[in-house]
C-alpha cells in the first residue's frame, strides 16, 4: 500500500496503524491461504520461514497484506475480522502491517 502521509522514521507502531485503518469499518480477510515469507540469503530462498502473510481489505483502502510472525487459522473468504495489536510501519512511502492475530467476528 502507497503511503498518502509525510516520510516518517522509527519503524513499526500501533499509531501509525490505526491512522491509516478506520476502527468504525469493517476488515474482510481476502485470503483462503497463508502465504509464507521465506527468508533469502545471497538473493537464493532458503528452507526457512520467517512469517506468514495474508491479505486483508477495508471500504476506502485498497486490499493490504499483513504479516503474521507464527501460523494463523484464516477464517473463510470475506469474513469480518478483527487484529490483535496490528502495527504498520512506512518505509520508502510504502505502509507494511504485522499483527499476532485475527479474529472472526459474527
Amino acid at each position: 500500500m502507497k503511503a498518502k502521509f509525510q516520510k516518517r522514521t522509527g519503524g513499526y507502531t500501533p499509531e501509525l496503524a490505526n491512522k491509516i485503518l478506520d476502527s468504525s469499518k469493517p476488515i474482510h480477510s481476502l485470503s483462503t491461504e497463508l502465504e509464507p515469507q521465506i527468508k533469502f540469503v545471497d538473493k537464493k530462498p532458503t528452507d526457512e520461514i520467517l512469517g506468514y502473510k495474508a491479505w486483508f481489505t477495508q471500504s476506502g483502502l485498497p486490499p493490504f497484506e499483513v504479516k503474521f510472525e507464527n501460523q494463523i487459522k484464516l477464517p473463510p473468504y470475506l469474513s469480518v475480522i478483527t487484529f490483535d495489536d496490528i502495527q504498520a510501519c512506512e518505509v520508502s512511502y510504502n505502509i507494511y502491517f504485522r499483527a499476532n492475530d485475527i479474529n472472526k467476528l459474527k
